[in-house]
């Protein structure tokens, strides 16, 4: 086979480095910013190594985030022991039920499930400030707070600067999320994806700390789910009835959504309506003949609560 090479107008190579930077941001999304690789995160990545000064750049950060960072390559000493006693079917069974500190049990099945599973569902404490079975408040107390801050003396205790508290109240929730949601990206197939149910204390956290560690482009959808029928008229302000699930993938260009075929029932809903669209093309007028679906008309005393 002979070949030559010639040009082609409009169109080039992509060059070495920027197909370089692609194949880095699919494995580590987050060091890569603007399309470019920030190089203290990669070395980070790579050998766990926190660099304490460096330069300024778009980022999400908290006070508390560089020992989250360690504690994510943080190795345990730790095993999985089975409870064939408090188990059912043992010899036959596919299901898998681990009792433990979640972030212990991701870290000790990374080998196993490491880039093998295709869906995971978390369902996160929501940071309620009242206290659950689990952690459910990751308020820290103040003081401590500021000393890790740096406004607050560690020897004198003395307060060294005026301080907002909300900062506080999230730190060590994203502290917690942040380990385990990158162990659980880790653990995706490249086709697969993560639903994360959350509500409206963390969801601005949760969603910036989900574009650094999934990657923005890998965002799929922020579903709302109604979990109350009812409204509460004795609010303070507004009755709230429901949560958030987000949604993202840990490839967007390798997932592929699965849809249910539509049924007869869903079918009966609707109904065809035959419609003539004129066109006007400037100097002719043209007919087309089209069906469009219409809905079922629910009246409206379905949604109306009020006699």
């Amino acid at each position: 086979m002979y070949l030559q090479t010639s040009e082609v107008l409009g169109r080039s190579t992509v060059p070495l480095w920027a197909e370089n930077v692609r194949k880095i941001a699919e494995l580590f999304p987050n060091v890569v910013v603007d399309g470019k690789v920030d190089f203290d995160r990669l070395r980070t990545e790579l050998s766990g190594e926190i660099l304490e000064n460096r330069n300024e750049a778009y980022d999400f950060t908290w006070v508390g985030k560089r020992e989250a960072v360690r504690e994510l390559h943080r190795s345990i000493d730790k095993t999985l022991r089975p409870v064939v006693d408090g188990s059912k079917n043992w010899e036959t069974t596919e299901n898998l039920y681990i009792e433990g500190d979640n972030l212990d049990v991701l870290k000790l099945i990374q080998e196993s499930y490491l880039g093998k599973i295709k869906m995971i569902y978390i369902d996160p404490p929501y940071n309620t400030g009242k206290d659950f079975i689990y952690r459910d408040n990751w308020r820290e107390e103040t003081g401590k707070y500021e000393r890790k801050k740096g406004v607050r003396d560690e020897e004198t205790d003395e307060k060294l600067l005026d301080t907002e508290t909300k900062g506080r109240l999230h730190s060590n929730w994203c502290s917690m999320m942040y380990p385990r949601l990158k162990i659980a990206r880790d653990l995706l197939s490249n086709d697969g994806v993560i639903f994360i149910s959350i509500d409206d204390h963390e969801i601005a956290n949760l969603r910036k700390i989900c574009d650094e560690v999934f990657g923005e482009e890998n965002f799929i959808a922020q579903f709302v789910w109604e979990r109350a029928q009812s409204r509460q008229n004795d609010a303070k302000y507004v009755s709230i009835g429901h949560d958030y699930v987000l949604m993202y993938a840990k490839r967007i260009d390798d997932f592929e959504i699965g849809r249910l075929p539509r049924t007869e029932k869903a079918d009966s809903k609707y109904s065809i309506i035959p419609t003539t669209i004129h066109v006007d093309h400037g100097n002719q007028t043209t007919c087309r003949q089209r069906r469009i679906v219409q809905p079922e008309i629910i009246p409206l005393k379905r949604h109306l609560d009020a006699p």
